[in-house]
């Protein structure tokens, strides 16, 4: 089989994943009813994992707590027991197609928004403000924050009830663990700043608590940066040591890395690469924190190829490859792959429609694939020939809807003429 890279089985903890490519966590904004994974969201991921995929991390920026609110981005909420049937329905999904589901839980600390919901009083290590979302933030105290720590604890807890593979602590764009562990963030001079092993401190409490409620066999992992890109923030070398430092405790089964800090304007744009990056822009930063860890590293960013793909699997650079957006724009990509149907694949351009939308607080679409959040809907990814009579259409316009068109009407067996007044298809986004 060509490709063979990618579907070699990985073991991550207890779990055995059936291939090296995984969907990392990232904003549906699907989790409507109060932050419940609704039928909408269990299918959007179903249908990754009919099309092959080893593993999706759902839910980014999965709230554990309701002083980090979770009507921003409709995340989901971790904060309650009315979760736990509605991961059920999600766990037995995709159980049912062979693929593991974890989900992302994380307090965003100071990056959150107070306005417009229960007005919550947000919380940081030391109160300094986020330069992006510019909310104002109060210095977090000593019996909150192990408040929050039993909240990320029962937040994984009910995860694990819930019939999940696992859950990953977010420690990556300026979240509550990471603004614990950054200077530049944490001012404090008690027990949860100064040094190291100080700002640490916080991390190392939420894997105790989190690994004491769910149990050696429940799959527990981080994600963080590889280096925060800023002149007096984290550098690689300083990643390199936290990774180290958590990967030691041996309470950790994998570790997520990507690249950029997520706290300006200039880094908020690194963490999601368009089409004006190359190919895994921040590869090199993940290969360096794999050097000096024992847990696999999975790696995300601007990987949309298979080709690509297999390199960097072969390369040995990491051991899973995130394909987050390329599943966007095709959750089939890997059962097209194993069928030798590579020209078929719908390409993710990096376009960023979908990260746009949920900027604004709307649902994740993708401008390459119109059935992509819909499948809820009933509109198909996989066209089924018609059973009627064979017709002729014609379609004037080749523009996106257009060519959707045709593509539908062809791939149902009918003929069809596509009409289009300029010498390009495309319309608008050509």
């Amino acid at each position: 089989m060509a490709f063979e890279a990618m579907f070699e089985p990985i073991q991550i903890g207890k779990l055995t994943i059936r291939n090296r490519v995984l969907s990392t966590a990232h904003a549906e904004v699907y989790a409507t009813d109060g932050g419940m994974t609704t039928e909408r969201y269990v299918q959007y991921y179903e249908e990754k994992a009919k099309g092959g995929i080893g593993l999706a991390i759902c839910g980014g920026s999965s709230v554990v707590a309701i002083d980090s609110p979770q009507e921003w981005w409709s995340s989901v909420n971790l904060s309650t027991d009315r979760i736990i049937p509605h991961f059920q329905n999600l766990a037995d999904a995709m159980h049912k197609h062979g693929a593991k589901i974890m989900i992302q839980i994380t307090h965003m600390g100071r990056r959150s928004r107070w306005d417009g919901f229960n007005w919550p009083t947000l919380m940081s290590p030391s109160g300094v403000r986020e330069p992006v979302h510019r909310a104002t933030c109060k210095t977090i105290e000593p019996e909150e924050i192990w408040r929050v720590i039993g909240n990320y604890a029962s937040a994984a807890g009910r995860a694990k009830k819930g019939g999940l593979d696992g859950v990953e602590l977010s420690a990556v764009h300026q979240h509550m663990i990471d603004q614990f562990w950054s200077p530049r963030v944490n001012k404090r001079t008690d027990e949860w700043g100064g040094s190291f092993e100080n700002r640490m401190r916080f991390g190392l409490e939420v894997l105790k608590a989190v690994r004491a409620e769910v149990g050696p066999d429940f799959c527990v992992g981080i994600r963080l940066c590889g280096d925060e890109f800023h002149p007096d923030g984290l550098s690689h070398e300083d990643m390199k040591q936290i990774a180290k430092y958590y990967d030691d405790t041996g309470m950790l089964d994998f570790i997520g890395v990507v690249g950029s800090g997520c706290d300006t304007h200039n880094t908020l744009a690194n963490v999601i690469p368009n089409m004006s990056f190359p190919p895994e822009p921040f590869l090199h930063l993940a290969a360096g924190i794999k050097e000096v860890v024992k847990a696999p590293v999975l790696h995300a960013q601007n990987i949309k190829d298979p080709n690509q793909a297999t390199r960097i699997l072969e390369g040995g650079y990491v051991d899973m490859v995130g394909m987050t957006r390329a599943h966007i724009a095709d959750p089939h990509l890997i059962a097209k792959i194993k069928m030798g149907q590579i020209d078929q694949i719908k390409q993710c351009v990096g376009a960023n429609y979908c990260i746009d939308r949920q900027y604004q607080g709307l649902d994740v679409l993708c401008i390459q694939n119109a059935a992509t959040s819909r499948e809820y809907m009933g509109v198909p990814h996989i066209i089924q020939k018609s059973t009627g009579a064979k017709r002729k259409v014609v379609i004037v316009g080749a523009g996106p809807a257009g060519m959707e068109a045709a593509r539908v009407a062809a791939e149902r067996g009918h003929d069809v003429t596509l009409f289009e007044k300029k010498d390009v298809i495309g319309g608008q986004i050509t």
